[in-house]
C-alpha cells in the first residue's frame, strides 16, 4: 500500500474469499511482523470463523526495507489511519464491520489512534494486548538489570534493522538518504533502549529527544478520549511493562474494559497441561470478544 509521503507498507491478508464477512486489522509489536506467532496464530483463529483479517506490517518490518530514512515508532498513527481510510473507501469493505487488534507497540498505536479519532473512529470494537501505556516507565523497566534479556533481544533487532537500512542505501547509491541516516551518528556504543530512542528514533521522527518521544507517544493520556468499545488484556507479571504503567479505572473511557490477569507475561497467556500441546488463550478470547461485537453491529 502506497502512503501519502511516498513510502509504503506491506499488508498480509487471510480470508479475502469470505465476501461480506467481518474484517479485522492486526497490528504487531516492536520488531515483529505478520510472521510473529501471535499475529499468524490470531489470523488462523479468525480464518476458522470465516472472517477476513489483514496484518499491517509497520514500515520496514515485512522483510522489505522501506524507502524513506524514517521507520515506525510507538506513536505513529498516520499509517494505521491511511489503512483504515483506504479500507473504508473500497466498495468490497464499506458495508463490513471492521475491528482492530493491537499487540504491545501495535496496541499502543491503536489506542493512541482511537483517542485521536474519538467518535469518528470507524470501528465497531478494538482489542489491545500487553500495551506499554507509559513509554518512559516501560523503558526504565526494560533498561533495568532484571529485564536485560528482553532489552538485549529488542535492542539487537533494532540495531540490525538500522544497520541493514544503511547498507541498503549504500548498495542503491541513495546518497541523500544515507547521509541523513549517518547524520544520526554511529550505531556502535548504543547499549540501552533510551540511547537508541534518543539518538535514532527521536531525531528520525522529529522528536526532541527520547523524553519528548515517550511523552508525546504514550497511549495513556489518550485513553479517556476513546469512544469505541475496547477490551484491554494485560498481565500483572508482564516482564516488559512496569506495573505503574497500567491505567486505573478512572483513566478509562466508559466503553473500555480492562481484563487484568495475575499471570500471562507479555503477549503470552499460554496454558495447557500436556507437554508440546500449548493452549494459546488469546486465540480464543479475542475472537470471542470480536464475535460479540460483530453480532451487535448487525
Amino acid at each position: 500500500m502506497e502512503l501519502p509521503d511516498g513510502d509504503f507498507i506491506d499488508l498480509d491478508w487471510t480470508g479475502l474469499e469470505h465476501e461480506g464477512r467481518p474484517l479485522v486489522i492486526i497490528l504487531h509489536g516492536l520488531t515483529g511482523s505478520s510472521e510473529s506467532q501471535y499475529a499468524w496464530g490470531l489470523q488462523a483463529a479468525l480464518l476458522r470463523r470465516c472472517w477476513t483479517s489483514v496484518v499491517l506490517n509497520f514500515r520496514g518490518c515485512s522483510g522489505e526495507i522501506n524507502r524513506l530514512p524514517r521507520a515506525y515508532h510507538s506513536g505513529e498513527t498516520g499509517d494505521l489511519d491511511s489503512l483504515v481510510r483506504w479500507l473504508r473507501s473500497q466498495p468490497r469493505f464499506q458495508a463490513r464491520p471492521i475491528a482492530a487488534v493491537g499487540f504491545s507497540l501495535g496496541g499502543n498505536v491503536l489506542l493512541k489512534w482511537l483517542g485521536e479519532q474519538g467518535a469518528d473512529a470507524p470501528l465497531c470494537t478494538a482489542v489491545a494486548v500487553s500495551v506499554p501505556y507509559d513509554l518512559q516507565a516501560c523503558q526504565r523497566k526494560l533498561d533495568s538489570p532484571a529485564a536485560r534479556i528482553y532489552r538485549d533481544h529488542l535492542l539487537g533487532n533494532l540495531l540490525q534493522a538500522a544497520t541493514r537500512k544503511r547498507e541498503h542505501y549504500r548498495r542503491t547509491a541513495a546518497a541523500e538518504f544515507l547521509q541523513h541516516h549517518l547524520g544520526l551518528g554511529p550505531l556502535d556504543g548504543i547499549s540501552t533502549l533510551w540511547e537508541f530512542d534518543d539518538r535514532i528514533t527521536a531525531p528520525l521522527h522529529a522528536f526532541d529527544g527520547a523524553a519528548d518521544y515517550y511523552a508525546r507517544c504514550s497511549s495513556r493520556p489518550f485513553l479517556h478520549a476513546i469512544r469505541v468499545p475496547v477490551l484491554l488484556i494485560h498481565a500483572v507479571d508482564d516482564p516488559l511493562v512496569d506495573a505503574d504503567a497500567i491505567p486505573t479505572a478512572s483513566e478509562l473511557a466508559d466503553g473500555t474494559v480492562l481484563e487484568l490477569s495475575q499471570r500471562g507475561g507479555h503477549v503470552g497467556f499460554v496454558s495447557g497441561n500436556l507437554p508440546g500441546s500449548p493452549c494459546y488463550w488469546l486465540e480464543e478470547r479475542i475472537p470471542d470478544h470480536l464475535g460479540a461485537a460483530f453480532r451487535c453491529a448487525g
